[in-house]
């Protein structure tokens, strides 16, 4: 099975989430979403799983920086063409563990997802 996360390489979370992989001996890949594009479908995807409320960071510069009409007309539709646009809206990090999706970061939801499932 393969694990992917999903992020920017200058966030802070992102990179305490990617040291707690490496020192927890987490085989997985890393995706800056900046260098390396999503796809629409890999957006359609995980908005129909987590939905647009937990994809979106609406508290981001790039979400300020959004049109009143872009924010408020925002729907699993337009927040694909956003997102493939702006990546920098999605909450980060994201963790694909092949299973199942996991937004953000902290170590002792890793501790918990990794020692329960054997990935």
């Amino acid at each position: 099975m393969s694990i992917t996360l999903y992020g920017i390489k200058n966030c802070d979370t992102v990179r305490s989430a990617r040291r707690w992989l490496d020192n927890n001996g987490i085989e997985h890949r890393f995706q800056d979403v900046r260098d390396e594009a999503l796809t629409a479908e890999q957006l359609s995807s995980w908005l129909d799983t987590l939905g647009v409320a937990q994809l979106v960071n609406k508290r981001s510069t790039t979400w300020k920086q959004l049109s009143d009409e872009q924010r408020a007309s925002l729907d699993n539709n337009s927040a694909v063409q956003l997102l493939l646009e702006h990546p920098t809206l999605m909450k980060r990090p994201l963790l694909d563990t092949g299973k199942a999706l996991h937004l953000g970061f902290k170590a002792e939801d890793y501790d918990r997802l990794f020692s329960h499932h054997t990935l």
